[in-house]
């Protein structure tokens, strides 16, 4: 059995200990199988993670052993690699950012599965520059995820938000809306719950804002706890350590109309083909403010307010 070998990532090459360590048994992965999906998928993922904190989602011991989740960056990982120190209660953490494919693969070289990477940049680490719907659904039908997807994004377009949307590799699809990164954290949060609102208001027998479980019902649960400082997400294409290694990925808006599309529709074998056709092109570089999204916001709020009363009424 191999104990070592040497991948070539970008400028770097990398030594790699125990390829042949089975990360996935069910697929019959290794852990060379899965620095190499992170080399391939690079060019696609790295603008997703450049300047960003991340959290790591390590698996020594393969997705049937035990897992940790690691913010603080190990004194032992390459000087090479980017580091940022960001303020936490009591005191700062120091996180990885991954700036270039040789980090990529250095992380999944440490059994590092899935990228969970903040909202906000190291440099701004108050505003974040992306805001996050998790659309979570009761039980194993997608169907109510799609629907409610279509839905949010209807919302969004009438408040002049371009939005890209994602599965997760688990359970649901996020979809994840550009800011210009002027807007703290609470700000932000109180926006993401007021179209949250307006949504469930709209379709009040389908969606919930329900944090608790028991009061959700069959209802799909739209969560916005994520937008909040120092929470993440999990970052797009990251492998998931589920069977199969299904992988969060970006799709096109039309992709919603597949009968057949699921949170795990793609996994380490296929999700690099699928980015290929580069979905995520429409969605601007320069996120949006959101003060005139607010003002279009309430004037949707207040339609749908009327309109529940209406209906009630007969």
């Amino acid at each position: 059995m191999t104990t070592t070998t040497t991948v070539r990532a970008g400028r770097r090459t990398l030594r790699l200990d125990r390829p042949d360590k089975m990360l996935f048994p069910d697929a019959g992965y290794t852990k060379a199988d899965l620095v190499e999906y992170y080399r391939d998928i690079a060019p696609h993922m790295l603008p997703e993670l450049r300047g960003r904190p991340l959290m790591l989602e390590r698996h020594p011991d393969g997705i049937g052993g035990p897992r940790f989740m690691q913010k603080e960056a190990p004194d032992y990982f390459p000087d090479w690699i980017h580091r940022a120190t960001v303020g936490k209660e009591g005191g700062t953490v120091t996180h990885v950012v991954c700036d270039d494919a040789a980090t990529l693969c250095y992380l999944a070289g440490q059994a590092c599965v899935t990228l969970h990477r903040w909202l906000s940049r190291a440099d701004r680490p108050d505003c974040p520059d992306r805001l996050v719907f998790d659309l979570d659904p009761p039980g194993q039908d997608f169907t109510p995820v799609r629907a409610a997807a279509a839905a949010l994004g209807e919302l969004l377009d009438e408040l002049r938000l371009p939005a890209a949307l994602m599965t997760t590799g688990s359970k649901g699809l996020h979809v994840i809306v550009p800011l210009d990164g002027k807007s703290g954290f609470d700000e932000v949060r109180d926006f993401a719950r007021e179209v949250a609102d307006t949504l469930v208001a709209r379709h009040p027998g389908r969606l919930t804002t329900a944090a608790r479980k028991q009061a959700r019902g069959d209802r799909l649960y739209l969560d916005i706890q994520r937008n909040g400082y120092a929470q993440t997400a999990v970052a797009p294409y990251s492998v998931r350590a589920l069977p199969g290694a299904p992988v969060a990925t970006p799709i096109a808006w039309a992709e919603l109309d597949d009968p057949g599309l699921t949170a795990r529709s793609w996994t380490l074998a296929t999700a690099a083909a699928h980015a290929g056709t580069a979905p995520w092109n429409g969605i601007p570089r320069r996120g949006r403010a959101l003060p005139q999204a607010r003002t279009r916001l309430r004037r949707a709020s207040a339609g749908s307010r009327v309109g529940i009363r209406a209906a009630r009424s007969r």
